[in-house]
C-alpha cells in the first residue's frame, strides 16, 4: 500500500485491480456521482424563503444559465417605469415566455456574465411574474460585484 501521498489521492495504488474498482478513470462513469447543484429557480425559491445564505445564492447565481428578454439591438432590455431601472432576468425559459410570450426574442448568459455587463446603476428582477419574484437594486448589485471580485482575488 502507498503511503498518503500522490499516489493515493489520485487513485494510483500499488494493487493493479484498484483503479478498475476505484471507476472515474477516463471515459468511465464514477461510482458515486456528484450531486447536481440545485437549479437557479430552486436557488431563488430558497433564498427568499430563508434557506438559503447570500454567499450561496451568489454562487449558485454566477454559475446558472439566466434568461433575458431582447428586443432588436444587442443589449438587455431595461424597465424605466420603477424608482430605479431594472432589467428583467429569468430563471428557466418557461419563467421568461409567462412574462413575454412565446415568440418573444432572448438570449441566455450565466449570472457572472450578468454581474460583468450590467450597467451602472442598474437592478434586475428574477423571475417577474413568478412566485418568488426576487429584486436587486442597483446596490445589492454592486454588492455582488464586490462579492465576486473578493472571491476571484482574494
Amino acid at each position: 500500500m502507498c503511503p498518503i501521498t500522490l499516489c493515493g489521492m489520485y487513485g494510483y495504488d500499488q494493487n493493479p485491480g484498484a483503479q478498475q474498482q476505484m471507476g472515474g478513470g477516463y471515459g468511465e462513469q464514477p461510482l458515486y456521482p456528484e450531486p447536481s447543484p440545485p437549479s437557479l429557480a430552486d436557488a431563488v425559491r430558497a433564498f427568499t424563503t430563508g434557506s438559503l445564505s447570500a454567499e450561496d445564492f451568489q454562487q449558485i447565481f454566477a454559475t446558472s444559465k439566466v434568461y433575458c428578454p431582447r428586443g432588436d439591438n444587442p443589449g438587455f432590455l431595461a424597465l424605466h417605469n420603477t424608482q430605479q431601472p431594472v432589467i428583467p432576468m429569468f430563471t428557466t425559459l418557461k419563467e421568461l415566455r409567462l412574462y413575454a410570450g412565446k415568440e418573444s426574442k432572448y438570449f441566455v448568459i450565466t449570472g457572472s456574465e450578468v454581474i460583468d455587463l450590467l450597467p451602472t446603476g442598474y437592478g434586475f428582477v428574477l423571475d417577474m411574474e413568478g412566485d418568488h419574484r426576487m429584486v436587486f437594486d442597483a446596490k445589492a448589485v454592486e454588492q455582488m460585484v464586490d462579492f465576486a471580485m473578493r472571491r476571484m482575488y482574494g
